[in-house]
């Protein structure tokens, strides 16, 4: 797993890599996904380090809110909160979690199917 150093979300929260910024504040950043899985693919991560949800602590759990709240401001902004959309966070590899850094994947603007795959 990746060190703060070398994780790619850490790399663009700092803005060491570019990447198209949805919202940013002193404790999330949002940004489209770079191979978007439906019209809408937007990325919500906390700016501190963690690396899975295994790694998070009661401590966490404004932030977790804070995701998630973020998720569906987007939604709302977006044009899609009424129509539905989806919110997935993938723990490990097993489940498709690549980067290790938390990430709240919004996902909107088309129909979705269940189950995910």
């Amino acid at each position: 797993m990746a060190s703060t150093s070398d994780c790619l979300f850490c790399r663009i929260i700092n803005g060491e890599i570019l990447a198209s910024i949805v919202y940013k504040d002193d404790r999330v950043v949002a940004f489209n996904d770079i191979n978007p899985q439906a019209p809408t693919h937007v990325l919500i991560v906390p700016r501190r380090h963690i690396a899975s949800l295994n790694e998070l602590s009661t401590e966490d759990d404004g932030i977790v809110g804070e995701v998630v709240r973020r998720a569906a401001a987007i939604a709302k902004e977006r044009g899609i909160a009424a129509g539905g959309y989806r919110t997935v966070f993938n723990t490990n590899a097993g489940a498709g979690q690549t980067v290790f850094h938390i990430h709240l994947h919004l996902l909107g603007g088309r129909r979705l199917t269940w189950p995910p795959g």
